[in-house]
């Protein structure tokens, strides 16, 4: 069995100096009160026949709501995420105001077991971080990309 694949956008800034990166809260009913390890890259899932940096670009508007914003992108690699999915992330230093965001909807059985479908948001809010700030907030996982994003910086 081939494992579940995603790719994602990290999108950087510096204020003042400070490096900050967006990360996205993850939407639905499941991380609704969840902070610390509930914020993740703007990613989701792509098939074997899409390129990793076509399925971030892809992932970034059907997540976000907006398209994304025009620069050059860096590969930072791919991690493991604990269910076993394989994630690829692309860095891309550009602003995006959180505001703007209109993001996708998904639906999903809710309650559990109710035969009742509803639809919930990709993802329920976006916000800049400094990297201390969102190793915190990020899935345990994709942490590694914020030291990864360190170092292609700094070089």
């Amino acid at each position: 069995m081939t494992a579940r694949r995603s790719a994602g956008l990290l999108l950087y800034r510096f204020v003042d100096g400070d490096l900050q990166v967006l990360l996205a809260h993850m939407g639905g009913p499941f991380w609704a009160r969840r902070d610390a390890g509930a914020w993740s890259i703007p990613k989701g899932e792509y098939a074997d026949d899409e390129a990793p940096l076509a399925a971030a670009r892809r992932e970034f508007t059907e997540e976000l709501g907006v398209p994304v914003p025009d620069g050059e992108v860096v590969a930072l690699g791919e991690v493991s995420q604990s269910g076993g999915k394989v994630v690829s992330a692309f860095a891309l230093h550009a602003d995006l105001d959180p505001d703007a965001i209109e993001p996708g909807t998904f639906t999903m059985e809710w309650p559990k077991g109710s035969g009742r479908e509803q639809a919930f948001p990709e993802v329920d809010r976006v916000a800049w971080f400094d990297p201390a700030t969102a190793e915190d907030k990020l899935v345990t996982a994709q942490r590694a990309f914020l030291e990864r994003l360190r170092a292609a910086v700094a070089g």
